[in-house]
């Protein structure tokens, strides 16, 4: 039998995740690593609070500060963690140019590169 959630639930879920990138004293954090997930290559920051309300399951997050000076040695993202203000990991995700979680135009990040995010949303299906 295959649980299915009702919208309050989804909405419920996925506000509770996405609060959590909030925790800490500041603004939450959206870290690109290389595939060992602890070489980092870029840092966006959230906005404070970084999602509004979920509506059918779904948070948009609000402005994201780009990185302007990328640390990438023109190497390529593969993994994300998404960071409350205290770097503690909230969720990772996976990052490419198709087909991943995060899609960037060009996932091989030169050093001294400007990464940014135009649009962002976390899901909780039903």
């Amino acid at each position: 039998m295959a649980v299915t959630l009702t919208t309050a639930a989804r909405n419920a879920a996925c506000n509770a995740i996405v609060d959590l990138v909030d925790a800490g004293s500041g603004a939450g954090t959206l870290v690109f690593y290389l595939a060992n997930a602890s070489t980092e290559v870029a840092t966006l920051t959230f906005s404070d609070p970084a999602f509004g309300n979920a509506a059918t399951g779904v948070a948009t997050a609000s402005a994201i500060t780009s990185d302007t000076s990328a640390t990438g040695n023109a190497a390529a993202a593969t993994i994300a963690k998404f960071l409350d203000s205290d770097a503690t990991e909230v969720l990772r995700c996976t990052v490419g140019t198709s087909g991943a979680d995060i899609n960037l135009s060009n996932n091989v990040i030169a050093t001294g590169e400007t990464v940014a995010i135009t649009a962002l949303t976390v899901t909780v299906p039903a």
